[in-house]
């Protein structure tokens, strides 16, 4: 069951901190999603306690973290601790769309929407390019028409850019029409919920935008690790019959794939800690088989996964440090 009270989400929040603290490697997501809980409890100075702790310890994102204590700090009084984040966001000038939207959502939430709408713009010539929009980018695009809607400025290049990637049953343009907080205000039915349904396709946009594709992956098991596996949760031996059966059986299952039309594939490499861990925060047992495809999932979703095929001079993915098209990319395996 999902979290909903303050209570639960801080007990939540307690055993995220627990299993980052037994797995260190995956601590900095187990520690944000603890930061989230804690935030919705409104246990804000916890949460501005876990933010410190991530940055005390060289993490993978640091901008994006310090956009997140910005945020939580401006919420619970700390403004002026939030603006000198914000300002060194700014400065530093990251490449990752997030902590953009963070700290131009900050702004927006508190009334600062000239700010906001620099910094979404600022965010938007930095990182938009000839290349094809990202969901990243086109959130920044998107949070940056909302703003001028609420600003009253005239459409511009980007926001026509915004209107044509809405998929949305409702057009952008009313989704963020001023107007419409009005509406919450109001006696009549057919007006509330108008806006429910309003709300509800904003929401799923929001969604969409926050979402990043990620590869149909396959797990690899490397031999020390699959053995460790196997020793700890034995009924995982039907999955797994052998190490080579294993290797074989990714290859051919990459290529019936490939073969079907699916595209972007990939290989994400499990270690048991890990595994582990996420047991744990699924609250599910490593030794059920069914965790074994949720794994992979999430794997690919953090960015862990390796593009395959690899080149046929690349190391084969299998780390046999043979070529690819001399191991497993070889026509006989096929």
């Amino acid at each position: 069951m999902r979290p909903d009270t303050p209570a639960e989400h801080i007990a939540e929040a307690e055993r995220l901190i627990r299993t980052a603290t037994r797995y260190p490697e995956d601590q900095e997501p187990l520690l944000l999603q603890a930061a989230a809980h804690l935030e919705l409890a409104d246990a804000r100075d916890r949460a501005s306690a876990l933010y410190d702790q991530l940055l005390s310890s060289s993490p993978a994102d640091p901008h994006l973290i310090k956009a997140l204590q910005a945020s939580n700090l401006w919420e619970y009084g700390h403004e002026a601790e939030a603006r000198a984040l914000i300002s060194g966001i700014r400065a530093a000038g990251p490449t990752d769309p997030a902590p953009w939207e963070v700290i131009a959502e900050a702004l927006e939430t508190h009334d600062e929407l000239e700010a906001s709408h620099d910094c979404f713009t600022e965010a938007a010539t930095l990182l938009i390019t000839d290349d094809p929009l990202t969901p990243g980018t086109t959130a920044l695009l998107t949070g940056r028409h909302r703003v001028r809607r609420l600003l009253g400025r005239p459409h511009d290049d980007w926001d026509m850019v915004a209107d044509t990637r809405h998929t949305g049953p409702i057009p952008l343009d009313e989704l963020h029409d001023p107007k419409r907080i009005w509406a919450l205000g109001s006696d009549d039915p057919a007006e509330l919920r108008a806006e429910i349904a309003r709300l509800r396709a904003e929401l799923g946009d929001r969604r969409a935008a926050l979402s990043r594709p990620f590869p149909v992956a396959i797990l690899h098991w490397p031999q020390r690790e699959l053995s460790e596996l196997l020793t700890s949760y034995p009924t995982l031996a039907a999955e797994y019959p052998s190490h080579t059966t294993h290797l074989s059986r990714i290859e051919a299952s990459l290529r019936a794939l490939a073969a079907s039309g699916t595209t972007n594939l990939g290989i994400v490499t499990a270690s048991v800690p890990s595994y582990e861990a996420f047991a744990a925060s699924e609250k599910t047992s490593p030794a059920s088989p069914s965790l074994l495809a949720e794994y992979a999932t999430t794997l690919a979703a953090r960015g862990k996964a390796t593009p395959w095929p690899p080149t046929p001079t690349t190391p084969c993915w299998c780390t046999s440090g043979k070529p690819y098209a001399e191991c497993h990319g070889a026509p006989t395996d096929s």
